[in-house]
């Protein structure tokens, strides 16, 4: 078997399971049979097991003694992975899911706005503002792929130009938001051009180190955002987008097994 293909199988097994967890499919409590799900989803068990190593790093699973591999609670789940914000954007209550994560984003980028116009060399400034110029280009001239292209680049700068590094490790969990807005129909096909301006504001307040005034265009961006969603979402229910590369919701939801089945992971 070829890297590319086992790499392939790994992926399949981990979105399987991932969706089925994030969406309630496999329920806390649950054992996870590491013999079953192989005949499941027709891998073999390392593949399997490598599945099984990932969602434990994650905190979806964990393995317990004498009873085996264990689905997890959501509140011990590593909720600012990009990974698992995919798969729970990819659930029916994804609406919620975004509303948390817009909730996280107006704690944070705000004040790192205020930063970035308090701390951030000339060469960030120039940046932020050649960025919000292509992003009102792109916006104006109805680019979406380009748009989101540009729009991710130009939070991530954001953040990065905080001067502060956690701040800057939250830039894939944005970036996971902002194309989940897309993938999911929640953002307007045409950008607002106010919200194109709030960009180009945040930015220029940024370059001439008006801190205030940074943060309180920031402030815009995020809640038009969140009113944006809730529009677009009464408007009418999207179906759930699973992610591009996953397999069918449900394919390893069967292959559980009642505890003592399966040995716990070394």
């Amino acid at each position: 078997m070829s890297a590319d293909t086992r790499g392939d199988l790994h992926q399949h097994v981990l979105d399987a399971l991932g969706l089925d967890i994030t969406a309630g499919r496999l329920a806390p409590g649950q054992v996870l049979s590491i013999d079953a799900l192989s005949e499941q989803l027709e891998v073999s068990r390392s593949v399997v097991r490598e599945a099984i190593r990932v969602l434990t790093s994650m905190g979806l699973v964990q393995s317990r003694r004498r009873v085996g591999t264990v689905v997890r609670a959501a509140s011990g789940w590593s909720l600012f992975d990009p990974t698992l914000i995919r798969w729970r954007l990819a659930g029916r209550d994804r609406l919620d899911q975004l509303h948390a994560l817009t909730e996280l984003r107006e704690a944070v980028e705000p004040m790192a706005a205020r930063l970035a116009a308090e701390r951030a060399d000339g060469q960030d400034r120039s940046e932020l503002v050649a960025l919000a110029a292509r992003l009102w280009e792109a916006g104006m001239s109805g680019e979406p792929e380009r748009f989101l292209e540009i729009d991710v680049e130009f939070h991530d700068a954001l953040l990065r130009a905080s001067g502060n590094p956690m701040f800057a490790q939250l830039g894939s969990t944005v970036t996971e938001i902002l194309a989940g807005r897309t993938r999911h129909g929640l953002v307007p096909a045409i950008p607002q051009q106010a919200a194109l301006q709030d960009h180009v504001d945040v930015a220029t307040a940024i370059q001439r180190g008006d801190a205030d005034a940074a943060s309180d265009a920031m402030n815009r961006i995020v809640r038009r955002s969140n009113e944006e969603m809730d529009e677009l979402f009464r408007e009418g229910d999207p179906e759930p987008t699973e992610p591009t590369d996953a397999p069918t919701p449900g394919t390893a939801s069967s292959a559980t097994e009642l505890p003592g089945d399966d040995r716990p992971l070394d």
